[in-house]
């Protein structure tokens, strides 16, 4: 069971909207390394413990929990960042991704077209699950052996990996708001 509390888990402040960021945070949402994937690892991780007292299994709940929160957060970031753009950032933006696509030898429309139908169409500006490319977050990489040594090796690695985004991302973006959310979630 859940207690939902209204506030989010640490603000979330956009003070240059830009809407090829909102993409690229999507990878810290639904990409391999992001936290969809860490909260559901937990989760499932959780719900498999078999340890005679319940320690492991409630800290790997209250982590996916926490998780929870994180997603809320970057999802809110991703709202932020298009919703609150003005329509020429917007549209400049769309026509670098297209201009960076075309150069790399995509079909400018199949990207367009992309952009537009995850974007707009089907989450009307907001963030979805996800990763960068648009590609939905399949869970096809939650490791979850009932071991929980062996899980923990696991979760090390997947922290890691999900560090090294956030680091990435953080250096990405000259935004101070969003380098002040990443300065917490790193």
């Amino acid at each position: 069971m859940y207690y939902l509390d209204k506030r989010l888990q640490y603000p979330v402040k956009v003070d240059s909207p830009d809407p090829i960021y909102a993409r690229m945070l999507q990878q810290a949402i639904g990409g391999i390394e992001g936290e969809i994937r860490v909260c559901m690892q937990y989760f499932f991780q959780a719900w498999g413990n078999r340890a005679p007292t319940t320690k492991y299994r409630d800290m790997l709940l209250n982590t996916a929990t926490e998780e929870l929160g994180h997603i809320e957060m970057l999802a809110t970031a991703v709202a932020m960042n298009l919703e609150t753009a003005p329509t020429k950032v917007q549209e400049a933006g769309a026509a670098d991704a297209i201009v960076g696509a075309v150069m790399g030898g995509e079909n400018p429309r199949h990207i367009a077209e992309g952009m537009l139908h995850k974007t707009l169409l089907s989450t009307g500006m907001a963030a979805f699950p996800g990763n960068s490319d648009g590609l939905p977050f399949d869970m096809s990489h939650i490791y979850a052996s009932g071991n929980i040594a062996a899980d923990m090796y696991c979760n090390v690695a997947a922290e890691s990996t999900g560090r090294v985004l956030a680091v990435r991302l953080y250096n990405a973006t000259n935004d101070p708001g969003m380098r002040d959310m990443w300065s917490f979630l790193i």
